[in-house]
């Protein structure tokens, strides 16, 4: 008798196909918006957490300044070389500490120039970003305490300047001087705040402080923790030293800023979780006008059929049959609708993936829920009509017309 209703409700949803696509068309925008958008939302998540991580591991960013970002350096000295010298030496829990200071510059190699940014710092720079060297070689410990005129360069800067050489031996003219290219940077490509990580050139500090800036200013200590330290102690016991080595009293407010990297990442996923919950509740809201819609298509069937109805009650069929026959038409519906929806929405986050550049993160659990969601919206809103159908008395039906 089940399988019977069954096969009585696919008949009719195919005596009216055109009106049946219309009918579920609510239901499969509101199953593919909410999947596409969960799926994009949790491949954004990811993408921002391995760029976050990519900025260092356990990376502590130390600048001059009460807060950070624009105004934030304002009132506060710069650090010194020996500032990161004395953190390694007297902070437990410490893996690297590199100091770092920047400049803009245009380097020119072979004919061709590039606006790019210079970086000078120590080998414990590699360490604390995370880098490796894809050719070449680090910085010897006597080209760091000379100044040495060498360089290491990210792979933009290789490609814009060099082209298909990998231009180790090569040299590279910073401003005034030239540097010999002893190294070539692995590519990391964009990073968390859509800067690109590989235009950069790595000089010695020195070399940078002589040659470029004209001054010994330390911009950025950068402090890699070891794995298994407790960063709140960490952050604290640094507090505390640089308060010393600034010669702050305790009246006075710190003159620099702590920015724990990790949080920075678990803030911004943070962020885009609730960005991608809204966006999926808002999407979910065309469900239930989808729903809307099938139980008012429904009415309309039941008023259509209404003679099919009072005969069927009339030789013999019970309420619960007629209301089984109904109410399996709503939820194959919207169940329908739910798989189409499914290949949608799988489709779409393929795309809308490649286009935004994030992974593409296939989740059973939503695609799941989404089509039993849909499915239950059948069941909810196909009720009332059923209902309506089998509570119908079998002599006012044949009489209508």
């Amino acid at each position: 008798m089940f399988l019977s209703t069954i096969l009585l409700a696919l008949r009719s949803i195919r005596r009216n196909l055109m009106r049946s696509f219309l009918t579920i068309l609510g239901i499969v925008i509101g199953v593919s918006a909410v999947i596409t958008m969960v799926t994009l939302g949790n491949g954004a998540t990811v993408s921002i957490q391995n760029q976050i991580s990519g900025l260092g591991t356990n990376l502590l960013q130390v600048r001059p300044g009460q807060r950070m970002g624009p105004g934030g350096g304002v009132g506060g000295a710069a650090f010194k070389d020996t500032d990161a010298d004395a953190i390694a030496q007297q902070i437990g829990g410490i893996l690297a500490v590199a100091p770092e200071s920047r400049a803009s510059a245009t380097v020119v190699a072979g004919g061709r120039n590039w606006s790019t940014s210079i970086i000078g710092s120590t080998n414990a720079w590699l360490q604390t970003g995370n880098w490796t060297l894809r050719i070449g070689r680090e910085f010897t410990d006597d080209e760091l305490r000379a100044g040495a005129a060498v360089c290491v360069i990210g792979e933009t800067v290789r490609r814009e300047l060099y082209g298909t050489r990998d231009a180790v031996g090569e040299q590279l003219r910073v401003k005034a001087f030239s540097c010999e290219v002893v190294g070539v940077l692995a590519s990391k490509g964009q990073g968390a705040f859509g800067n690109d990580q590989d235009d950069t050139v790595l000089v010695p500090l020195r070399t940078l402080q002589r040659r470029v800036t004209g001054n010994t200013r330390v911009n950025t200590l950068l402090v890699s923790m070891k794995d298994g330290s407790e960063p709140e102690r960490v952050k604290a016991s640094l507090t505390q030293l640089l308060r010393e080595l600034r010669k702050l009293s305790d009246t006075d407010e710190d003159n620099f800023n702590v920015l724990d990297t990790k949080q920075l990442g678990e803030a911004l996923s943070g962020t885009t979780k609730v960005m991608t919950t809204l966006l999926g509740a808002v999407a979910a809201v065309s469900l239930l006008v989808g729903g809307i819609g099938i139980m008012n298509i429904m009415l309309v069937s039941v008023t259509e059929r209404t003679r099919e109805i009072g005969l069927r009650l009339a030789i013999g069929a019970l309420e619960r049959e007629v209301l089984l026959q109904f109410l399996i038409e709503a939820v194959v519906l919207a169940a329908l609708g739910g798989l189409i929806g499914i290949v949608l929405a799988t489709a779409a986050s393929l795309g809308l993936s490649v286009l935004m550049g994030v992974p593409y993160l296939f989740n059973p659990g939503v695609n799941l829920l989404s089509f039993v969601f849909s499915a239950g919206i059948g069941v909810v809103f196909g009720y009332f009509p059923a209902r309506r159908a089998a509570r119908m008395d079998p002599i006012d039906a044949l009489r209508h017309e």
